[in-house]
């Protein structure tokens, strides 16, 4: 038997020991019982408390609103994305506000110029474009940004 192996041998050995050693303590006890994920997750799921309500929710009060929107560039986008979590809110309307997104950063958070989304998100610079204005809102109507406010 060559010398290398000698030495190497014995370390690929240990590196199988301390891999399989690892394994057993990093390896959730229930992975791989019903599939290719740790089946516990499914329990753990259950028991987490809801936070976003859903579009249908918001809709039921704000059907004007939904209305408008289903002929909008963002009418694929949820509710919750730009307002934050609904649960709340729908459980308790008069007490729970939702957020109201006023800042440039937000808006840019989707359209600042990147030219890696390509020309399906209409983008401008948030830096240069109306700079004087403070808020998109302004001008721009999030729910028919197609109307320019006056």
């Amino acid at each position: 038997m060559p010398p290398q192996l000698k030495t190497l041998l014995p370390l690929f050995a240990g590196f199988i020991l301390i891999f399989l050693i690892a394994r057993h303590f990093l390896v959730p006890e229930s992975f791989g019982e019903k599939g290719h994920y740790r089946f516990n997750s499914i329990e753990d799921n259950k028991e987490r408390v809801l936070n976003y309500a859903g579009k249908e929710a918001c809709t039921e009060c704000h059907a004007e609103r939904a209305t408008l929107l289903q002929t909008d560039v963002h009418a694929t986008i949820s509710c919750e994305s730009c307002h934050g979590p609904g649960m709340a809110h729908c459980a308790n309307p008069k007490t729970v506000k939702l957020e109201l997104p006023d800042q440039r950063e937000f808006c840019g958070k989707c359209h600042d110029f990147n030219p890696t989304r390509g020309k399906v998100i209409q983008q401008v610079d948030i830096k240069v474009h109306h700079i004087d204005k403070n808020r998109c809102i302004d001008c721009h109507n999030p729910h028919a940004p197609w109307q320019i406010k006056k």
